[in-house]
């Protein structure tokens, strides 16, 4: 929840009041991405998980383990 909403709870009226950057509702959202390299991304601003389309469930959760860990660990650019 933290790696991709910045928060650490989901709202007490549920995921459809999750907010935005300019404190409208955003969903949450994850969109697909076709380089199976790349770790898994967030944009916190947006709610949204760019997720690689791994081979299979393990490398897409060795790969999810990795990034929330990178990014628990604070902001950064790369």
């Amino acid at each position: 929840m933290q790696f991709v909403t910045g928060s650490s709870q989901v709202p007490i009226e549920g995921f459809s009041q999750l907010k935005g950057m300019h404190g409208k509702a955003q969903k949450f959202t994850i969109q697909k991405i076709d380089n199976t390299e790349n770790l898994p991304n967030s944009h916190t601003c947006f709610n949204q998980l760019d997720l690689p389309n791994y081979e299979n469930e393990e490398k897409m959760r060795d790969k999810l383990l990795v990034a929330i860990k990178m990014g628990s660990e604070g902001f950064g650019f790369a």
